[in-house]
């Protein structure tokens, strides 16, 4: 019964890279859900989508923002470990 969706999508610069973020964010999913919005994660070659499903825009707004942060972190952290190795 989702009424609302969303899907944060961005492109890397490898797909090397689009996995490692995925494999980041993979486990996740199904963490951070509850009765009103729920989120999977996605990855074709150098591209990883996050799709965030919700009841409501106030439970919509809620997932894309956490799965925004998220998103953000595995990006940070895999550019930041590709500089150091």
């Amino acid at each position: 019964m989702t009424a609302h969706t969303a899907t944060l999508s961005t492109s890397f610069d490898s797909p090397d890279r689009a996995r490692r973020v995925f494999e980041s964010l993979d486990p996740e999913v199904g963490g951070v859900d509850d009765d009103r919005a729920t989120a999977g994660v996605t990855r074709d070659g150098d591209t990883v989508a996050v799709t965030v499903e919700a009841t409501d825009l106030t439970a919509l707004r809620a997932g894309t923002t956490s799965w925004s942060r998220l998103l953000t972190v595995a990006e940070a952290v895999t550019e930041a470990g590709a500089q150091r190795f």
